[in-house]
């Protein structure tokens, strides 16, 4: 047998599940939101990493299809790469797209790295 609740005026019966159904959409967009800005992040993370080991690979002398190479496996198979030289430096540009769908399109991360570039010794060179 149900009691009735007594505390609890008539006109206040129903005001929690008003309140969690405006609740509860603001929470879920919050979450949304806090997700959408940590995958951005892990990109733009991944986008710098990518562009140092890019520019290490050409101060150690490797050749722009190898920086390339080196910079895309750190940061994505999606990422492009861009080498630059220009007297005795070496610049790698990472962008890559984070997709959240939608109306918006994806969003563009990107990083870049400056080193110098070191020439590549002949094989056998001590």
């Amino acid at each position: 047998m149900r009691r009735p609740l007594r505390n609890v005026p008539e006109g206040d019966r129903g005001s929690v599940t008003a309140e969690l159904a405006v609740g509860l959409p603001a929470v879920a967009l919050v979450l949304v939101m806090v997700l959408v800005v940590a995958s951005a992040a892990v990109a733009q993370t991944r986008c710098a990493d990518g562009a140092r080991t890019g520019a290490r690979a050409a101060a150690l002398g490797e050749d722009d299809a190898a920086v390339a190479a080196s910079a895309r496996r750190v940061a994505g198979d999606g990422a492009r790469v861009v080498v630059t030289r220009d007297d005795g430096w070496v610049t790698v540009d990472v962008e890559a797209a984070v997709g959240f769908g939608g109306r918006f399109g994806p969003m563009r991360v990107r990083a870049d790295a400056v080193g110098r570039a070191e020439p590549r010794l002949p094989a056998g060179s001590p």
